[in-house]
């Protein structure tokens, strides 16, 4: 078996890519350290990606930010701004979504696979109670839009294939570090692991889904 992690030197990432090695699947990683691939970038996504040699069974997008133009994620309606709700979708949205584009000619029809892509429970609308972080909450709620979409269209062209947004809940890494009194949080190689073992109970029945890192369903 075969995986393609994008994002495989984050903290997550990296930590997913050594649970995957340890089950036997093979790995191969990209990022925008090392290999220059810059989510945000079609030609970026599209020279690097199609570059690869497929078959890919599991690939697992970890790409992702807080926030991108600002120190904080917003707390109020008088502090949002367009350059950062804009630059909060690109790297958040429409990345894991240029990247499904462009990796799908290295998924096989015939054999089971999983796109999955890290989005956050607070991406969704139900589970909303307490306002605020605009920017980051959209671009994960659309995350889940363009995932849930492109799961319909492919169960027609790749019926074996499953296509999943997942919450890891909060890992313990730079990118919570400032929340870390608030937030209980886990060790990166705890997070991988409950992942890994979600992605590999996925069905097809499943495509389209939201899910934790337990493998519970998330409301919309």
């Amino acid at each position: 078996m075969r995986a393609l992690l994008v994002g495989d030197t984050g903290g997550i990432g990296a930590a997913i890519a050594d649970e995957l090695t340890d089950r036997g699947v093979k790995v191969v990683g990209l990022s925008r350290s090392v290999d220059g691939l810059d989510v945000t970038d079609e030609t970026s996504v599209r020279d690097i990606i199609s570059a690869q040699d497929g078959p890919f069974h599991r690939i697992i997008v970890t790409t992702g930010a807080l926030v991108s133009t600002t120190a904080r994620p917003e707390k109020s309606i008088r502090e949002v701004g367009a350059d950062e709700m804009a630059a909060q979708h690109r790297v958040n949205a429409i990345g894991p979504m240029l990247v499904l584009k462009y990796v799908l000619p290295l998924i096989s029809k015939d054999a089971p696979s999983v796109f999955a892509a890290l989005s956050a429970r607070v991406g969704s609308i139900g589970d909303n109670h307490l306002g605020g972080w605009h920017s980051y909450r959209a671009s994960k709620a659309a995350l889940n839009q363009y995932l849930h979409g492109a799961s319909i269209e492919l169960r027609r062209s790749h019926p074996n294939l499953t296509v999943a947004a997942l919450h890891p809940g909060t890992v313990a890494t730079p990118f919570t570090e400032a929340y870390a009194q608030s937030h209980d949080r886990v060790p990166p190689q705890t997070a991988a692991r409950n992942l890994v073992t979600v992605v590999e109970s996925l069905t097809p029945n499943d495509s389209g889904g939201f899910f934790d890192y337990s493998g519970k369903p998330i409301p919309w």
